[in-house]
């Protein structure tokens, strides 16, 4: 169970949209909203149905929650979703509802947690190829979560690159991976479960993929084919990472893969897909080096490290006020 906190709601004293004839209140109207607004952030160039989705949830709040104004904010570029995130973030209560997939959400949870609000609650409708955060953590429909004004608190994976004066932050909601095992994830979920398009892509990234080697915080030098830390328990809809692992528990888990043949990395893939990977080892913190510039993803959004920066992923207990 997801720590919640629930928002104590108010008799509406003043007149409201639903209130029926004759004085007697709607469910929905006698409530008063925790949020002075919801900023819905979307994709308007998405080649998925973001756009039909996000005019679909603003429809349905209209009609369910009239008294909070909805405001849709289309992104323009690459980045954008975190630069509307941050500014909605810093002013009021607003409800933040990313439709978009994981990558999308990365942006607007990072945003929010940069934004250094205490106000601001995120939220994901899920638009995209890859909606693991969402198909997980969800405990009803986003829009009667809405409504019903309920506010929990999860963890939040951070990672931070460099040391001192050269410090940078970047938060993530599910993942932070290097290796083949995410990459394989991410290009199982864009195939499709059984396509001829999934076998040509895991082709192509065993073929392309070679390992990697940091060097841990007690200076010892370990060599893997796949390192994640997971703050969920699934990814890419097939592949079950713990059995215990919950996103408010104030840990995160280490999957990790030491290098070894590629045959027993398939043997690996298809267990998580099939039986799960069973109980994991976690951490609240996992510092070390890289040795050479080393590709990382978080939730599926992929960044560069450089050579030999100190890297540290730490989680944020309680870091993400949310709905769902």
């Amino acid at each position: 169970m997801t720590n919640r906190m629930t928002i104590p709601v108010r008799d509406v004293q003043a007149a409201r949209p639903g209130r029926e004839q004759g004085g007697a209140v709607s469910g929905a109207a006698a409530r008063e909203s925790p949020f002075d607004r919801v900023v819905v952030i979307f994709n308007p160039q998405s080649t998925g149905d973001a756009p039909r989705a996000a005019e679909e949830l603003r429809d349905e709040l209209a009609q369910r929650l009239p008294e909070v104004p909805v405001q849709m904010r289309p992104t323009e570029h690459a980045g954008h979703a975190r630069e509307l995130a941050a500014d909605a973030a810093r002013h009021g209560s607003p409800l933040i509802v990313s439709v978009s997939g994981d990558g999308g959400y990365n942006e607007v949870v990072d945003g929010v947690a940069q934004s250094g609000s205490e106000n601001a609650v995120c939220a994901v409708k899920a638009a995209g190829n890859a909606n693991d955060h969402r198909r997980v953590t969800a405990e009803r429909p986003l829009v009667d979560a809405i409504v019903a004004g309920e506010v929990r608190r999860i963890d939040l994976l951070r990672l931070t690159v460099g040391e001192g004066d050269e410090a940078h932050s970047r938060y993530a909601h599910s993942y932070i991976g290097m290796g083949l095992t995410p990459v394989v994830a991410i290009d199982l979920e864009k195939g499709g479960k059984g396509s001829l398009r999934e076998i040509v892509s895991v082709v192509r990234t065993f073929a392309r993929f070679r390992p990697f080697t940091i060097t841990l915080e007690d200076g010892s030098r370990n060599r893997f084919d796949s390192l994640l830390f997971a703050n969920i328990s699934e990814m890419a809809k097939y592949a079950t990472l713990s059995e215990s692992g919950r996103p408010d528990d104030g840990r995160f888990e280490v999957i990790t893969l030491p290098h070894t043949a590629k045959w027993r990395i398939l043997g690996v893939a298809i267990r998580a897909a099939t039986r799960g990977l069973g109980p994991q080892p976690t951490a609240a913190h996992y510092a070390f080096r890289t040795l050479k510039p080393l590709p990382l993803q978080l939730d599926g959004e992929l960044v560069t490290l450089d050579a030999g920066v100190p890297v540290r992923v730490d989680i944020a207990p309680h870091a993400l006020a949310t709905v769902g």
